[in-house]
């Protein structure tokens, strides 16, 4: 996976486009140039709320270009609250890029892209890597409503064949857009992204096909360093994203903890051990 964790520093960032996306669903560009330099698809922030009161939050780095790196989220408690109230000129402190991210040099011709509900916040920079990469790209995305299909037509216009779902049917199918994924046509490759469900869902399609997959996990982080193991998922020691301390026990579980900040939040599907 690809990682630059090297490059991570503390930016200090000025807020210079804020969009309302969706009820609740905020979308802020930071004037961030060395940010958006040093970021990599299915990387992210933590981002320090202004007053300081509450901890720093995990956001997905959603664009990334020029002096502009963006974050998009849904507001779920007060420390997303506070950020959706910024406005263009505040300040906002983030520390990144953090983490592995998505490996988008793989040899496939035909990609899907999995993006349940928030997830989809961390794809677009996946999307667009293989979309100049001659890739053909279709987005399998699913959500609670229409409406909370937040800029999905941002990736049919950068070139995305789109496949939608919708709990409600108020938009494309009605019923978990993995349901979509295991009827389409066979993929070369699966990205994805979102609640822990449908990442095992995706899993368990990608084995059952052999098919490569990569996913980036969704958690609350403490302290986005790996310094806290908070954030722990099991994977098999033979992994190169197992991490070398503590040391896999000799003629013990071929199983080891990896820290969803740290070694991820991208793991290959085929090496977790959920």
């Amino acid at each position: 996976m690809a990682s630059a964790d090297r490059n991570a520093a503390v930016h200090a960032t000025t807020v210079i486009e804020r969009r309302e996306v969706a009820s609740d669903v905020v979308a802020l560009g930071l004037e961030a140039p060395r940010l958006a330099d040093a970021t990599r698809p299915g990387q992210y922030v933590m981002a320090i709320p202004p007053s300081a009161q509450t901890a720093a939050t995990a956001l997905a780095v959603y664009e990334a270009e020029g002096k502009l790196a963006s974050l998009l989220f849904f507001v779920t408690g007060k420390r997303t609250r506070e950020l959706s109230e910024l406005r263009c000129g505040d300040r906002l402190d983030v520390v990144g890029p953090l983490g592995n991210g998505f490996d988008c040099s793989v040899d496939a011709r035909d990609v899907a892209i999995v993006a349940g509900g928030v997830g989809i916040a961390s794809v677009l920079l996946c999307a667009h890597a293989l979309l100049r990469a001659d890739r053909r790209v279709r987005l399998f995305y699913g959500a609670r409503t229409a409406q909370l299909l937040v800029d999905a037509q941002r990736f049919a216009d950068a070139g995305c064949e789109l496949v939608l779902s919708t709990d409600d049917g108020s938009a494309g199918e009605r019923g978990f857009i993995t349901d979509a994924l295991e009827r389409a046509r066979r993929p070369d490759m699966i990205y994805a992204c979102g609640p822990t469900p449908m990442l095992r869902t995706v899993a368990r399609i990608a084995g059952e096909l052999d098919i490569p997959a990569q996913l980036a996990l969704e958690e609350t982080f403490g302290c986005g360093i790996g310094g806290c193991w908070g954030c722990v998922v099991p994977v098999v020691a033979s992994s190169a994203q197992a991490p070398s301390f503590p040391p896999a026990s000799r003629g013990g579980s071929d199983v080891v903890y990896a820290r969803i900040c740290r070694e991820g939040p991208v793991f290959r599907a085929d090496e977790l051990r959920w």
